[in-house]
């Protein structure tokens, strides 16, 4: 469906509940909340799931949209969901409309809005608001700012174009607080992100004449760091910074043991295709996938992988 009948079909809708996905970054997280504010601002009872991963320097801008333990939905919305193996943690529901820019996107849900062609979710949602005929607050601006900057690494990943800065300028226009979000989201660490960081670089290994770069992140080094989940947004682009690289690979194990893949590329190569060997997906230049396995069992399977993908 195109935007307006997005938004003609969400004007018919009531107590809504906002999905967002596993391992939640800035775009699900601030488009699924400008969106909910959006709907309010219509008159509706809208809700976030409140997703417990959520973490903490997205938190503030998300709590105040969770939903009570005694909300009943009538109409469930997914946002930025690209699979229904992506759905957050607990959820359990049927999805009824779904909003994303994945073109991985497996059509789960009986209606949906996605535009493949934008860089972040956020950028739909700020049409689709604006389709809504009630304008766009201050709030609404600074989280989908929030969701534009994260998804495109504060406009250093490929996926940015012209589109892309475009909307950063309107969000700007229309009140989005640029000073906060990046103070909040890109010049700051935690001293123990520092530290982990510090371990990752120092035991990344280079294949194929160093056009692949491979990062692991272990539980034994988040312990040795004194780093949390809060400590780990956005490890994948840290591999991806080698001179020479053209695949960079992070691997982050997970608490019961297996291994959270994250895979960027340059153009010559799908980082879709690595990862839908393994049941994930994403974008041709960033996808992802989990691997039942350690992590260097996993660098085995991922680096086989990427010399069958990209001969």
């Amino acid at each position: 469906m195109n935007y307006r009948e997005c938004a003609a079909l969400l004007s018919e809708k009531d107590k809504i509940l906002l999905v967002s996905h596993k391992n939640p970054d800035g775009d699900t997280v601030g488009s699924a909340a400008a969106l909910c504010s959006a709907l309010r601002r219509l008159g509706k009872t809208a809700y976030l799931y409140p997703n417990g991963q959520i973490i903490k320097k997205l938190r503030p801008y998300a709590e105040k949209f969770f939903a009570p333990a005694d909300f009943t939905p009538a109409y469930y919305v997914a946002v930025d969901v690209a699979t229904e193996k992506l759905f957050a943690q607990g959820f359990e529901g049927k999805i009824d409309l779904c909003i994303d820019h994945h073109p991985t996107n497996s059509r789960y849900a009986p209606q949906a809005l996605i535009r493949d062609e934008k860089s972040s979710c956020g950028e739909i949602i700020l049409e689709l608001i604006k389709a809504m005929g009630k304008g766009v607050s201050k709030e609404e601006a600074t989280l989908l700012y929030i969701a534009l900057t994260t998804d495109t690494g504060c406009f250093q990943y490929a996926n940015v174009s012209a589109r892309s800065l475009a909307a950063a300028s309107e969000l700007v226009r229309l009140g989005a607080d640029n000073r906060e979000v990046s103070l909040v989201f890109f010049r700051k660490l935690s001293p123990a992100r520092m530290k982990l960081e510090g371990m990752i670089y120092s035991s990344m290994s280079f294949h194929r004449d160093g056009k692949v770069t491979v990062a692991t992140v272990t539980r034994a080094m988040l312990s040795e760091a004194g780093a949390t989940e809060d400590d780990c947004d956005d490890l994948a682009g840290l591999a991806g910074r080698a001179e020479g690289s053209v695949v960079s690979v992070t691997i982050k194990e997970t608490e019961e043991g297996d291994s959270k893949v994250s895979v960027r590329s340059s153009p010559e190569v799908s980082s879709s295709d690595i990862c839908a060997v393994f049941g994930g997906g994403g974008h041709a230049m960033a996808a992802g996938c989990t691997i039942a396995c350690p992590p260097e069992k996993a660098k085995e399977m991922l680096l086989a992988v990427i010399d069958e993908v990209w001969k």
